[in-house]
């Protein structure tokens, strides 16, 4: 892990500059899908306190539910008017937002598509993220190498985000089937394999209650699942509980991404297998710092090399950990966590 740790320093200096000396008069926007997920209330966190250490006015925003696209549209509208210079954004509807972002951008406001790509990416200036194909791959290998030759005969469900199937759902969901074996179809679309191991596939909203309802569902079609995969890891306490109520706790294996403190400690409860951790505090920050530094300049931050976007690191935490796939400790994953 501390390589990890040490390469995304030696990307951030590069990224930064001379950000520090952001003027008093820079003003920025952060939008996120809600403001009650632990992960959007961290990368919250994370944004005010580099806003507050460079000195930047900041204003945030978020939709009342996972979903809520109109409420973003109108914050960005508000962003225009106010004259920001940059926009945090986390969409709720990846590709109906894009209209919203180009006025923005329009109006020479830097645009950050946070965690969730833009679909096109290239409809924000640039994106900070987790790399979320990674971070189900992960899961995905693990999984599969955790259940060895019983892998071919699973019985899989995908608990996802909701029917607009932002770009974040569809790269978690794919980058795990692709990991655990599954061979896909179209890679930019929920449930489109014909893998007779898929059950099927249900939306949760990222919450705890719709984790219990859509695995109700599932569970319904087959009750014999015995791989389950959620978008997050709220999702994945409510799966649980639905399980839990009908005696099958403890015999079907549950992944993950997110990485949050209640999260981790599901992990070394048992009711999670192993999770992709990602870094919102970090992403919000560096947004920051890039709003910096666009109101001084008028650069524009860059990607990764060799990817779309600028990756903000992902780790798999478990306590089980398997040959060929990397991983953290529960430990370790608690140092790092959030929420």
């Amino acid at each position: 892990m501390k390589a990890l740790l040490t390469g995304t320093a030696v990307s951030i200096l590069a990224l930064t500059g001379a950000a520090q000396a952001a003027s008093h008069s820079t003003s920025a926007c952060l939008i996120t899908k809600t403001d009650t997920n632990p992960f959007f209330v961290k990368m919250k966190e994370g944004a005010t306190a580099k806003a507050e250490e460079l000195g930047i006015e900041l204003k945030t925003f978020a939709g009342r539910v996972d979903g809520d696209h109109e409420t973003q549209v109108q914050a960005i509208e508000t962003c225009i008017l106010d004259g920001a210079s940059g926009i945090l954004i986390t969409a709720s509807d990846t590709s109906s937002i894009v209209s919203a972002v180009s006025q923005a951008r329009d109006a020479g406001i830097l645009v950050i598509a946070l965690d969730t790509p833009l679909d096109p990416i290239d409809a924000a200036d640039m994106t900070f993220a987790t790399d979320n194909y990674q971070a189900g791959l992960l899961i995905g290998q693990w999984a599969r190498a955790t259940l060895g030759d019983d892998a071919e005969s699973a019985k899989i469900a995908t608990l996802d985000l909701n029917v607009s199937q932002p770009t974040v759902d569809v790269l978690r969901n794919q980058g795990f089937l692709d990991g655990f074996g599954i061979d896909l179809n179209d890679p930019n679309v929920i449930g489109d394999e014909d893998d007779p191991r898929i059950v099927g596939s249900d939306v949760t909203d990222g919450n705890e209650e719709g984790g219990r309802r859509a695995m109700e569902n599932l569970l319904a079609q087959d009750p014999d699942i015995n791989v389950v995969h959620t978008i997050n890891e709220p999702a994945a306490a409510g799966a649980y509980e639905a399980l839990k109520a009908i005696g099958r706790e403890g015999d079907v294996l549950i992944v993950s991404v997110d990485g949050g403190c209640p999260g981790v400690q599901n992990v070394a409860d048992g009711v999670i297998g192993a999770t992709s951790q990602q870094y919102p505090l970090r992403m919000a920050a560096l947004g920051i710092e890039a709003i910096a530094q666009f109101a001084k300049d008028g650069s524009v931050p860059e990607a990764t090399e060799g990817k779309e976007f600028f990756d903000t690191g992902v780790a798999l935490v478990t306590d089980a950990p398997v040959d060929g796939v990397e991983s953290i400790s529960v430990e370790e994953g608690t140092d790092l966590c959030w929420g």
